[in-house]
């Protein structure tokens, strides 16, 4: 059995994949503080309470579908794997721009709590495990 088939090492790993895809957004929102019409953008935290679907079982592609013509069409968010967050800022100013300092500091300093407690019980996870098979 490979270490990436133990399920919580799994989510330990993709939750720190997405803690660093967010300090990338949230660093991407600190950078275009300044710039016109910028509106900041966050990720959605991935979601664990489902079943994981077999390793054999084929993906099904997943598609927007324009069910009324009033509807907008969809825009690619990039190569990440996670969702993109619509943020609840309605502090615009004069430049079109909606990006609040304070906010995003306090955003990249939980994130950053958060991805030091996932590294810790990843660590300890292969530290058990290392123990339970006499080499630690």
């Amino acid at each position: 059995m490979a270490i990436s088939d133990i399920p919580i090492l799994s989510m330990l790993r993709t939750r720190m994949q997405w803690a660093q895809e967010r300090q990338r957004v949230l660093a991407e929102n600190v950078a275009n503080a300044d710039t016109q019409n910028y509106r900041p953008r966050d990720l959605v935290p991935p979601k664990f309470d489902t079943q994981p679907q077999t390793p054999g079982a084929p993906l099904t592609a997943v598609a927007l579908l324009r069910t009324d013509s009033g509807h907008l069409g969809g825009i690619g968010q990039g190569d990440t794997p996670f969702r993109a967050k619509a943020d609840g800022n309605y502090e615009v100013r004069p430049s079109g721009n909606s990006v609040n300092l304070e906010q995003e500091m306090m955003k990249v300093a939980a994130n950053q709590m958060d991805y030091q407690a996932v590294t810790a019980l990843y660590t300890r996870s292969l530290s058990l495990i290392k123990t339970a098979l006499g080499k630690g």
